[in-house]
């Protein structure tokens, strides 16, 4: 997730383009990392691996005086080359005008919608942006694996620890060496729902699996399909049941094992991973449950995603299983709010033994150039005081820097992400199929999961999925 992928199938269907995250900010979901994404393998960096800081603080008064530890430049400029584009790339802009005003940085900003290719040509012919915002952490690990990417200072490796979890932070270590602190993040580890038709029947929130399953009896009980999908996004059909099977594998077997699966430690079709598309089709391929106010099963298929959760807004659903992102989606006149017509609960826990599984994506701001104004800007965006005035810039961003203030939310559901995502119990994973090879996670395991809810079996959909695993 790549999020940048998703974000521009959303803008399809709806004039407001949401977050950027593990997708960020321009194009359908997930693409496939290289297969070197190694999780939280990571022991985190070392500082004493990390060189030090050349940033030079001076004294600043009025409204710059927070900005001196970041130092006074002339005529500097830092060029940053990402995937998010308009509108949340002019968000970003707006939101660090007051550090190049104090500083004299000039951020040249470049969004391309074909990022991931572009920057690899562009770091190759020797062209490379002094930064970059990576929204996979496969893509981060090969360049910094090549000696490409510029290890981050010790001040801005400090920053960045203090200010997220060690989950985070070990996406962008490389043996012992960190890379680049997160930018934007968003959340994939919700179930929306209808607090209005919830009252109307007597339906509390769950909040353990067994609790939502119980609840989804009682739903058919009392005549409705409780959940509704869609799995439809063009070239990219099949990723929302992905994400089913990737929060399941959190739940059910923790992250350890959804680390070896995603690394194929594991195979594909082994007997965990069965387990897990069992489980993901007692509520997807169960015709009591699915496809409420659209059809049967195999609608699902032919549901475009951005439509899949729009029966809630009626009543003719009860639940859907979607990221904040979302949000964006709902039709004008609904209210968003934990009392209103729509909002989101976190996916429950399968036991306890895990704590609480999250899933979601981001991005990391990445150096390709040393020098003291590009560490200034790398370390103004890992402080929460730069967070804090993305958030107050635009509401639909949402970060899990811990230092950022929760109270700039204005979206409650912005605001419920932010809770979850900092939460200290929550043990964070990225979107499994981002990080795998780009002929799974971005084809066989969507094309897969697209034949296994038109009818095609558990053992048939992962062995094809294990079969083109690149050797």
């Amino acid at each position: 997730m790549r999020w940048k992928r998703m974000t521009a199938v959303l803008a399809a269907g709806s004039a407001v383009v949401a977050l950027a995250a593990g997708c960020s900010s321009s194009g359908n979901k997930g693409g496939g990392g290289n297969g070197t994404n190694n999780g939280t393998s990571s022991n985190g960096p070392d500082l004493s691996k990390q060189p030090k800081s050349k940033i030079k603080a001076v004294t600043m008064t009025g409204d710059c005086a927070p900005y001196g530890k970041y130092g006074k430049y002339t005529n500097a400029t830092v060029t940053m080359y990402s995937s998010i584009t308009d509108p949340e790339g002019q968000h970003l802009q707006d939101s660090w005008k007051q550090f190049e005003q104090c500083t004299g940085i000039k951020i040249a900003y470049t969004a391309d919608k074909e990022f991931e290719s572009s920057v690899k040509t562009k770091v190759q012919g020797g062209n490379a942006p002094d930064i970059a915002i990576i929204p996979q952490p496969g893509l981060l690990q090969s360049f910094a694996t090549s000696g490409k990417l510029v290890p981050a200072t010790d001040a801005l490796t400090k920053e960045a620890s203090d200010n997220w979890t060690k989950d985070w932070i070990s996406y962008a270590t490389v043996d012992g060496v960190y890379f680049g602190a997160p930018m934007g993040a968003n959340l994939k580890s919700l179930v929306w729902y209808s607090p209005k038709y919830f009252k109307q029947y007597g339906y509390t929130v769950p909040t353990t699996w067994d609790d939502m399953i119980k609840l989804s009896d009682k739903m058919a009980a009392d005549g409705h399909k409780p959940w509704c999908a869609g799995i439809e996004s063009g070239t990219a059909t099949g990723w929302p049941a992905t994400d089913w099977m990737e929060e399941v594998m959190l739940r059910l077997y923790g992250p350890e094992v959804y680390d070896q699966w995603v690394n194929h430690q594991i195979p594909f079709n082994d007997q965990k991973v069965q387990d897990v598309l069992a489980k993901v089709g007692q509520i997807l391929k169960n015709p009591k449950y699915v496809n409420a106010g659209i059809g049967d099963v195999k609608s699902i298929a032919t549901t475009a995603f951005q439509k899949g959760g729009l029966p809630i807004e009626t009543g003719k659903c009860m639940l859907h299983q979607q990221a904040s992102f979302y949000a964006a989606n709902w039709d004008k006149g609904y209210k968003v709010a934990q009392d209103g017509d729509l909002y989101a609960f976190y996916e429950p826990t399968m036991s306890d033994k895990f704590g609480k599984p999250i899933e979601g994506g981001g991005e990391f701001v990445t150096a390709f150039a040393d020098r003291p104004e590009v560490e200034s800007v790398q370390l103004y965006l890992a402080s929460g005081e730069w967070a804090t005035s993305r958030i107050k810039v635009a509401s639909g961003w949402v970060s899990a820097n811990n230092k950022a203030d929760k109270n700039a939310y204005t979206d409650p559901i912005d605001k419920l992400s932010a809770q979850l995502l900092t939460d200290p119990s929550a043990t964070f994973r990225f979107d499994g199929s981002d990080a795998m090879p780009a002929e799974v996670g971005a084809g066989s395991f969507w094309t897969q999961m697209t034949q296994w809810i038109l009818g095609q079996s558990d053992k048939d959909t992962l062995d094809k999925i294990e079969a083109s695993w690149p050797k």
